[in-house]
């Protein structure tokens, strides 16, 4: 190895967490995800209501989100969005807008279909669930317009970089982009579970319109809980 691979190696390991603290951000982040939160519920009431390849895409879009604000709070921005109330509440209020039109969208889907059906049992009726990039997009915007996402990795991500080591950002980036990883991990995991749960409800019509009934209520209720909590 030549002085200057050496010098290239070790410029690129001072700009990471050491390793103690990067088996410490695991496993604090291995816990905080071991609890379920609204990006679970979130795509727990996809996959339920249209299945796997709809919660594994609503999980790729929330993710996506949540990298998102990895690179804001390694760049700062969260820091601005945390100093401005009137910019936080904007964000918050638009992302339980956007899950308000969600949760009306689902439902007025299944009043359709029953409106098609007559209300019979239709179990040859197809079911419609939304297009892959529309669940992916719904996905990013959910997480995007989540301002407390953004608090959250602006107070968690800083506790366990090492400014001693070099620049800040680049371990921030590295972490939040592990964190990211390992919530995809979780979230598609419980998208799994969910559909295994639940094919057998989607095989009848009826009982396909009282889970997007169902998934209605769950996006207005964390548009609730967005706005309140």
């Amino acid at each position: 190895m030549t002085a200057q691979t050496m010098q290239a190696a070790q410029a690129v390991t001072a700009l990471l967490p050491s390793a103690p603290a990067l088996l410490g951000f695991l496993g604090a982040s291995l816990a905080t995800l071991a609890v379920p939160g609204p990006s679970v519920v979130y795509v727990v009431a996809r996959a339920s209501a249209h299945g796997r390849r709809a919660g594994l895409y609503s999980m790729a879009g929330l993710e996506t989100g949540a990298a998102l604000h990895v690179v804001a709070a390694a760049a700062g921005l969260a820091a601005l969005l945390a100093r401005s109330p009137a910019l936080f509440d904007a964000v918050r209020w638009s992302g339980a807008a956007y899950l308000v039109w969600l949760g009306v969208r689902e439902l007025h889907a299944a009043r359709a279909r029953a409106v098609s059906a007559g209300d019979a049992t239709g179990e040859d009726a197809a079911p419609t669930a939304p297009r892959r990039w529309r669940l992916f997009a719904d996905g990013v915007l959910v997480d995007v317009l989540n301002p407390k996402t953004a608090l959250f990795f602006l107070a968690f991500l800083p506790q366990f970089a090492d400014p001693a080591r070099g620049a800040v950002a680049p371990q921030l980036a590295l972490l939040g982009g592990a964190f990211v990883g390992l919530a995809a991990l979780v979230d598609s995991s419980y998208a799994l579970l969910a559909d295994r749960m639940s094919w057998r409800l989607r095989a009848s019509e009826r009982a396909r319109r009282r889970l997007s009934r169902a998934a209605g209520g769950i996006y207005l209720a964390l548009a609730g809980a967005a706005v309140v909590v």
